[in-house]
Parts: C-alpha cells; sequence; structure tokens
C-alpha cells in the first residue's frame, strides 16, 4: 500500500533515521513561527549561535500573547522581537494583528510544508495539509540555523469521518469527542490524519479548530488532505498558487484506524479542571453560569464568529453572565465589522478584547472566586484563568453563545435552521500591512534589548554521579502551567531566567525555589504525563537555573520531555510505577556511575534515606543522550562546530 499523507511528508524532508514507529528521525523544517511568550528566548538562543540570517524558507514572528503593556517589560520585548527579525530575515506580526495560528494559516501556510512552532498549538496548520509541530524554543533556534529537527517517528492513525454535523454541532465538538474517547495521553506518538466523506463538509476553519486541539490529546501533529476545501480557503485568501492537491484515507496505509459518524454527534462540554473529562452538554443543562468567553486561536475564526452573530441577533446577554469575545485576527475583525455581524454582537451586550491570546492564559478576564467560566479555547487546567477555584469549562462558539443568552449551560439546538447555509466567503480581506518585512541586508540593524532581557544561565556537562534531595513530589498531570504559571506578572519575566525561576511550582508549593536555593538544587518526582500542555521551555530551564538535575516520572508529555533533555536535565522513568509511591519530599537520592547507564538504559535510583534501590529508564534518543552529556543542544551544537 502507498505512504499516507504524514509518511509521504516526512519522507520528502527526511534528513536521517528510519521510517520506524518510535526510532528517531530528523526532519528538514520549511517554516517556523513564535510567538512573544516564547519568541523572545528563541531569538536569544538563535543569536548565540553566531548565523547571519535564518536558513529557513520562512520564519515569522507573532507577537500575540503579552499585549497588555502594563510597565516596561512587555513593551521591550516587543521592541527587541522586532528589532531582531528585522536583522535577521524574520517577518514580524506587530501586536493587533491577531494571533499565530490563525494569521500562519491565512496568510502563509502551504499543502506539504512542514512547520515547527514555539507553541503546543502550532498543529493548526496541519488544517492545510502541513506537517506542524509544537516544540521548544531551542528547537526553533536551531531550525532557523539550518540544523534539523529531531523527532520519534510516529505512528499514523486514519481518523475516517463519515456523515455530516447537525447544525447546532460544531467542529470543537468533533474534537471533544476524540479526546472523550482517547484522554490527554491516547495521542502521544501518534498522529491523526483525517479522512472520509465526512471530511469533505468542514471549512479550513473547522479543520483547524480540531488540529489546534489535538494538541490537548498528546499528538505530534493532525491533518487533513488538501481538496477541494483547502483550494477554496487559499483562493480566497489570494493565495490559490499555494495549493496542490494532497489525498489521505482510502488506499494508504495506516497503523491504526477510527471511525467517526458526525451525524450521530451531540454538543460536547469539558469540565474542570481537565480536556478529556468530556460529557454531553445535556448532562449539564441548568448549570448556572458566570462568565462566557469566546475566541481563541481554537475558535476566533470568521466562520465562528458568524455563526455566534447569527444567534445573539435580536437576544441580549442574561444578567448574571459576563460576554467577552477575542476575535483571531484582523481579517476577521474587519469583516465582521464591514458585513454587519459586529453590530448584532456588540447590541447583545458582549465585551470586545483585543486581538491576542488573552483570557486562555489567564491576561486578563479571570472568573471572579468560585466562578463558573464557560470557554471556547483549548485548556482548562486548574487556575489557568487567572482564578484559582474558578471552574472553567470548554465548549463550541454555538454552545457558549446560547450559554450567555440563557445564563445557563445550554445547546443551540432551537437556533438549527438559522445555523444552516453558512458559506465560506468567496473573498477574505486581505491586508498584510501589520507584517514587517525584515531588512534586505541586517547588518546596520541595531537589535535592541532591554533591561529586563538577561542571557542564558551556564550548561554545565553532566557529572557521572548525582546526589541530592527530592525537592518536590507531584502528581499526574503536572502541566507546564504548574511549573511555571503563565500568569501575566509572571510570564514579563520570560527572557529573564533567574527572575521568572523564582515562580517554579508557586502555585503548588510557595516554598520550592527558596528550598532549591538552600539545597543546591536536587530532583523533581512526579507521576504520569508530566509537563502537558504548553511548549514553554521556561519549564525546563527555570528548574534548570535553581540546580533540578533530573526529573523522575511515571511518564513525559512529549514536548517537555524534549525540553529537559535540550538544556541538560534528565527526564527519567520509573520502570516499576510502583516505586513513585516508596519515595518521599525530603529522600536524598544517588545516581552514579551515570555516563554508561545512561548508553546502556540500565540505570539504578539509590533512595539513601530508606536504603533501597529502584530500576529506572529513559526514552531517549541518541542525539538527547548527546545532548545530556554535553549539558544542552547548544552546547552540542558549538561542540560540533
Amino acid at each position: 500500500m502507498a505512504d499516507n499523507l504524514t509518511r509521504r511528508i516526512i519522507r520528502a524532508h527526511l534528513v536521517s533515521g528510519s521510517m520506524i514507529a518510535g526510532e528517531e528521525i530528523s526532519l528538514h523544517i520549511d517554516q517556523t513561527l513564535t510567538q512573544d511568550a516564547t519568541g523572545t528566548m528563541a531569538y536569544l538562543q538563535f543569536e548565540s549561535m553566531g548565523i547571519d540570517r535564518v536558513k529557513t524558507e520562512l520564519s515569522v514572528s507573532y507577537i500575540d500573547h503579552s499585549c497588555l503593556q502594563v510597565g516596561f517589560r512587555n513593551a521591550d520585548d516587543h521592541r527587541f522581537l522586532q528589532t531582531v527579525a528585522a536583522k535577521y530575515g524574520i517577518i514580524c506580526s506587530r501586536p493587533g494583528n491577531g494571533i499565530c495560528h490563525q494569521l500562519h494559516m491565512e496568510r502563509f501556510g502551504i499543502p506539504g510544508k512542514t512547520l515547527l512552532g514555539s507553541d503546543s498549538h502550532t498543529p493548526t496548520g496541519g488544517a492545510l495539509a502541513m506537517l506542524a509541530m509544537g516544540a521548544g524554543g531551542l528547537d526553533i533556534a536551531l531550525a532557523m540555523g539550518g540544523q534539523p529537527f529531531h523527532v520519534k517517528m510516529p505512528k499514523v492513525v486514519n481518523v475516517r469521518l463519515s456523515g455530516e454535523l447537525k447544525h447546532y454541532v460544531a467542529s470543537k465538538d468533533i474534537i471533544l469527542e476524540l479526546l472523550r474517547r482517547f484522554s490527554v495521553k491516547g495521542g502521544v506518538g501518534k498522529v491523526f490524519e483525517f479522512s472520509g466523506s465526512g471530511v469533505e463538509t468542514l471549512t479550513v476553519p473547522q479543520r483547524a479548530t480540531i488540529c489546534n486541539m489535538g494538541a490537548e490529546l498528546g499528538l505530534t501533529a493532525s491533518v487533513f488532505p488538501a481538496d477541494e476545501q483547502t483550494r477554496r480557503f487559499l483562493r480566497a485568501q489570494g493565495r490559490e498558487n499555494c495549493f496542490h492537491e494532497e489525498k489521505t484515507g482510502e488506499g494508504f496505509e495506516y497503523d491504526e484506524f477510527v471511525d467517526i459518524d458526525l451525524s450521530s454527534l451531540e454538543p460536547m462540554v469539558a469540565q474542570p479542571h481537565m480536556p478529556d473529562r468530556v460529557v454531553p452538554v445535556t448532562e449539564l443543562s441548568g448549570m448556572k453560569v458566570d462568565q462566557v468567553w469566546i475566541g481563541s486561536c481554537t475558535n476566533g475564526n470568521y466562520h465562528d464568529f458568524v455563526q455566534v452573530a447569527k444567534i445573539l441577533k435580536g437576544h441580549h446577554v442574561a444578567p448574571n453572565v459576563s460576554l467577552s469575545m477575542s476575535v483571531a485576527s484582523r481579517q476577521v475583525l474587519r469583516m465582521l465589522a464591514k458585513e454587519g455581524w459586529l453590530a448584532d454582537i456588540i447590541d447583545a451586550g458582549a465585551r470586545l478584547l483585543e486581538l491576542t491570546c488573552g483570557p486562555c492564559g489567564g491576561a486578563g478576564q479571570s472568573p471572579c472566586s468560585g466562578a463558573i467560566s464557560v470557554r471556547t479555547n483549548n485548556r482548562n487546567f486548574e487556575g489557568r484563568s487567572g482564578t484559582k477555584d474558578a471552574q472553567v469549562y470548554l465548549v463550541s462558539p454555538e454552545t457558549a453563545t446560547m450559554t450567555a443568552i440563557k445564563g445557563t449551560l445550554s445547546t443551540a439546538e432551537e437556533f438549527s435552521d438559522l445555523l444552516a447555509g453558512y458559506r465560506e466567503p468567496e473573498r477574505y480581506h486581505v491586508d498584510d500591512s501589520m507584517f514587517l518585512t525584515p531588512a534586505p541586508e541586517g547588518n546596520d540593524v541595531e537589535v535592541i534589548k532591554g533591561p529586563n532581557i538577561k542571557g542564558l544561565p551556564p550548561f554545565d556537562t553532566l557529572p557521572d554521579s548525582i546526589t541530592g534531595e527530592v525537592v518536590i513530589k507531584v502528581e499526574d498531570n503536572i502541566s507546564t502551567d504548574h511549573i511555571i504559571p503563565a500568569l501575566p506578572d509572571i510570564v514579563v519575566f520570560r527572557s529573564n531566567i533567574p527572575a521568572i525561576s523564582e515562580y517554579v511550582f508557586s502555585g503548588i508549593d510557595a516554598g520550592f525555589a527558596k528550598r532549591c536555593k538552600e539545597k543546591q538544587g536536587g530532583f523533581v518526582v512526579a507521576g504520569k504525563n508530566y509537563g502537558q500542555g504548553s511548549s514553554r521551555e521556561h519549564a525546563a530551564l527555570g528548574p534548570k537555573y535553581l540546580g533540578i538535575k533530573a526529573v523522575i516520572a511515571k511518564s513525559f508529555a512529549r514536548i517537555h520531555s524534549q525540553n529537559l533533555a535540550n538544556f541538560g536535565i534528565l527526564p527519567l522513568e520509573f520502570k516499576e510505577e510502583n516505586d513513585y509511591e516508596r519515595i518521599e519530599q525530603g529522600d536524598v537520592l544517588e545516581l552514579d556511575g551515570l555516563l554508561d547507564a545512561i548508553d546502556s538504559n540500565t540505570i539504578v535510583l539509590k533512595n539513601l534515606s530508606k536504603k533501597e534501590n529502584y530500576v529506572l529508564v529513559h526514552h531517549l534518543s541518541e542525539y538527547q543522550i548527546r545532548s545530556i552529556k554535553a549539558g544542552s543542544v547548544l552546547k552540542l551544537a558549538a561542540n560540533q562546530n
């Protein structure tokens, strides 16, 4: 049987390795994207490589996360990003232009290309038949420098869609159904490739919602075919010349299959505090709600907001509900305004926010104490909204809108006929004036760094023996938000590792950073799926600065495990999961003979406090082992040059 689309893209970009599931491969990267919460560090790392210009076909720096300029730090970082982009050949998207994933889909995505982004929701690009993957900023810096991206060859799962969605059921409900079936760990080491007659009924923006939240499944990527829907979208963007057909499904070989009848789906909701705690909305119907937020990179497109405006027209937000909206791009906002949809939204009592990620990461619109907040973004981890005791529920825009009108969790079934008949615009409004093109020659451009922008911490080579205390022990499903919260007063230190390290685990254990300094570092012990969520490498750099030598867990999320290895922290796993229960915070642990033990993958952890030994394993590639031994990927690259 012939290669599926994912394997075809991988084969066309393969630099090294065998295309056997689980084996490490390295891929040539065509395009990169960064956003400001991760990009500042990525470009500091790129600068340290001493390369004159980026070597990718296209690299774009988006400013979309921390656009509220309270104090000098965010504004200084934005100035740094603009000048560093001009110098090194990178397009810069200015604050107010929109959210990176929506913008990249509108203006730059090309079927069959590889895209690497320093944001875990970069797989949104799969809506345009790209192999789009999230990674840490250091991986992006290396890709911009012409280095291949190292990743384990994924299994490819064919998700076969049949039927057609009811008019009040959304593509968000498709991905929520997948999360219900497979959990936040069910996609690790896999790519979901979509096919079937149901795919033909989904517009590119609807597909983007599914690809975006594939990150919550732990997927490496999600991929749709490039078909007539793709051609129609690119033509409407004035980019039909980028189109070429890419088929999926029947006639191609896959590792696994999943079937979904779209006509059988109903509106779904993810309950606090995990995106996979999914049930039908009808099970919670009537639950009183305090806040509704519609938007984000998941559901901020033109299709979503037209459906929202249709429901809101002639209605008003319930007195007990605060309704806010964040459109994902200037293009979408301009069209909504010109066509009158925006007036319907404003008349209904909605509050319009800036075109940024905003509330998704707690940057504004935090709910009141103990609130029920219904949102259309992709994550509902505890405290991520900015309010520790808030309960965040994830739904489609249609469900969120009806909920805002009624004041209780509700589906939009009664508006089914009104929602029928949506058609993709024949022409989107195109205005690229907020994209800044780089200087033809960067030699004369001064990169401006404010006082908050600091250099990288030192990366020492791996010693043969490590002894230290368990500085913290945490449970399953610890996210990077738990490790370093994404709240505005913390994210402002994204380019200052000494400052941001003070907040490591601050939401779980306020004394962690102080204890690390007193103990001169040590170990983190964790449960399953450690490091899920955002790709922010600060969740590795902060612990590294505090002296954490190894994280010992039941299992790791892909991107965070790679970030740990990139910065010389050992990601080790219990061979027997029950050994996790035997270790306590404060125990003194020892790893001896490490340099040989890592090579042979026979690692013995000594608990000196309890006089016990445990067997550990790792899932590191040869490249990652060499990086850890060198102290970081940057040092490894420097040693090879």
